[in-house]
């Protein structure tokens, strides 16, 4: 089983997938190809996706029982200790990097909701 996610890619490479896998959401495609095909597919992805990006997330013997391969995405699978985790880069409250290099942490508006009027 696959999961291929696709953001701001051409309309000619949705069609080119649908020929495999079900779109069930704008980009966001499903299904059962075997291991041949995906890699097929991935390549294909990763030559016409323009200038979008890709997250490809598919069945596999591990502990996780699965595996993923993201490409032009800013956020990157990292292995930790036998587990495959996704590291997301540090950014401001306003999606930016941060103006001083270190997170700003919770905003007072999410304090108040997680904590309750602090």
């Amino acid at each position: 089983m696959i999961t291929l996610v696709l953001a701001d890619c051409p309309v000619g490479l949705r069609g080119l997938l649908t020929r495999w896998l079900t779109e069930i959401s704008p980009g966001v495609f499903v299904g059962d190809p075997s291991a041949r095909i995906r890699e097929v597919l991935w390549e294909e992805v990763r030559e016409y996706r323009g200038r979008g990006r890709a997250v490809l997330t598919y069945s596999t013997d591990t502990e996780q029982g699965f595996a993923f391969a993201t490409h032009e995405h800013r956020w990157q699978p990292v292995d930790h200790e036998g587990l495959t985790l996704i590291h997301r880069p540090v950014t401001s409250p306003r999606g930016g990097p941060p103006a001083d290099g270190a997170a700003s942490g919770w905003s007072k508006a999410s304090k108040r909701r997680r904590f309750g009027g602090r």
